[in-house]
């Protein structure tokens, strides 16, 4: 059949078909009556679960293939994905977002932000990528400060999270659908940052230097809510821990999989909650062995009487020299908004090859920069207390983990944060998105003008090379 307009991706629906044309438009035609206009009726489209995934291969939709990482995270170019979400389902979207954040475009009263336990509501949304459509794709925004800052703000660039068969008991001709091998993404939208280069540059960085961390790619994103694609801007697609982040980069997913955050996520002696240490695999498992057992490791007196019993009953159930390698980046890309100075943005696996628990960075959108609230950490530790993040402080007090924590800050230094290589990265980058990121629209940016974005770029630059300065001059006191 031949879609008149509808040249790109054209779907069928029964006898209703819509796609987008050369001029970016989406278009509706009743392919039963030839010469029939157009329709404007998406709701009644989208709801019709007739429909045949005609675009669906192994390779891009099945999950009986591998993870496809040069497919989908290419470090060499910006990709493009388009979503088409019918009117009722954005405004629901939307009003689902006001009943948690109040009205789109007024800040909060009083100071700090809401806290709240509830998730965005998932909705199904058709996705293409590259001419080729993927059905009734989940799809919520995400976030905490960035969702919250920017629809505060009033701006329409906000982060995304999509799972690729959230709606398969809906829709059973997505069972297992895949997205080259990938059943879920974070779409992160960049906040607080006019590079839009740090969530990149600081998992490129952790990566390099050995420490698993989620691929990550740079993306424009255009959503089709009623009116036609809009274009929402540059935003960076992050690989999700618990899907092939930990089946990959690990022996196998089976283990205890956690996300810390707030109250007893800082190990302070005393304090362990479980619902602070929330599961992520293994959710029906009432079993948080591991973690008390992190726990008992790392406050027992052993330390000061017998420290080689302490190191060895932490690192039985602690992959300690993982942490410090994940100090020597963070402290090095200064990345003030994890452990050490708030209690979030991390993982904990507990990896089936060792049983050991084993730390995972995520959210890095805002390291890089010295920092807010407070500052970055300094390299050297030693102000930390056992009453405040006994992690770092007794790992750090120990003379021999400080030993290895210098080594790991030499050999970044040295590798994945040479100055040289850090600063054609910045330059790399900002070549390939500088077209993307500056066309942002009022409304879809957090950019005032597109000198911000070259004067962030410039910044960073500076930044590289004031970390070798400041890591010689903590290795040399």
């Amino acid at each position: 059949m031949v879609y008149e307009y509808a040249d790109s991706y054209p779907v069928q629906f029964d006898d209703i078909a819509y796609g987008i044309n050369s001029s970016g438009e989406l278009v509706y035609f009743d392919t039963a009556t030839p010469g029939a206009a157009n329709i404007d009726d998406e709701a009644d489209i989208a709801a019709d679960a007739d429909f045949v995934a005609s675009d669906w291969t192994d390779e891009t939709h099945s999950k009986d293939v591998d993870p496809n990482f040069d497919k989908v995270f290419d470090d060499t170019q910006v990709k493009r994905l388009d979503f088409v979400v019918t009117a009722e389902h954005w405004q629901s979207m939307l009003d689902d977002m006001t009943s948690i954040y109040g009205e789109f475009g007024r800040r909060s009263q009083g100071s700090g932000l809401i806290d709240s336990d509830e998730d965005p509501i998932f909705v199904p949304a058709e996705v293409y990528y590259n001419g080729t459509q993927w059905y009734r794709v989940g799809i919520r925004f995400k976030g905490n400060s960035s969702l919250q800052g920017a629809w505060q703000s009033g701006i329409l660039k906000l982060s995304f999270k999509l799972d690729f068969d959230e709606f398969e008991d809906d829709y059973p001709q997505i069972d297992n659908q895949r997205f080259y091998g990938f059943k879920k993404f974070s779409l992160k939208n960049n906040y607080n940052d006019s590079s839009m280069l740090r969530e990149k540059v600081a998992a490129d960085v952790f990566k390099d230097a050995g420490v698993p961390v989620s691929h990550t790619a740079f993306y424009t994103l255009y959503v089709d809510h009623g009116n036609g694609p809009q274009y929402f801007g540059l935003y960076t697609l992050v690989e999700e821990v618990d899907g092939t982040v930990i089946d990959t980069q690990f022996s196998s997913d089976d283990g205890n999989l956690y996300k810390p955050e707030d109250g007893s996520a800082n190990f302070v002696e005393g304090t362990l909650n479980a619902d602070d240490f929330k599961k992520k695999t293994n959710e029906d498992d009432e079993d948080w062995s591991d973690i008390e057992a992190l726990f008992a490791a790392l406050h027992d007196d052993s330390r000061t009487n017998d420290p080689a019993t302490w190191r060895s009953n932490l690192e039985a159930v602690f992959d300690v020299q993982g942490f410090l390698r994940y100090l020597a980046v963070n402290g090095i890309i200064q990345n003030w908004d994890t452990y050490g100075r708030m209690i979030h943005n991390y993982y904990l696996y507990n990896n089936p090859d060792n049983g050991k628990l084993t730390w995972i960075p995520w959210d890095n959108n805002e390291p890089l920069q010295t920092g807010k609230q407070g500052g970055a950490l300094n390299l050297d530790f030693s102000n930390l207390t056992d009453s405040q993040w006994p992690l770092i402080a007794k790992i750090y007090a120990d003379t021999e983990y400080k030993a290895d924590y210098d080594a790991y800050l030499s050999e970044v230094i040295d590798g994945a944060f040479d100055t040289t290589t850090m600063q054609a990265k910045y330059e790399t980058y900002k070549n390939m998105v500088e077209s993307d990121a500056t066309t942002e629209e009022d409304g879809y940016s957090f950019l005032n003008n597109a000198s911000e974005f070259y004067s962030e770029v410039t910044t960073l630059k500076a930044h590289a090379a004031s970390r070798a300065t400041a890591v010689d001059n903590y290795l040399d006191d």
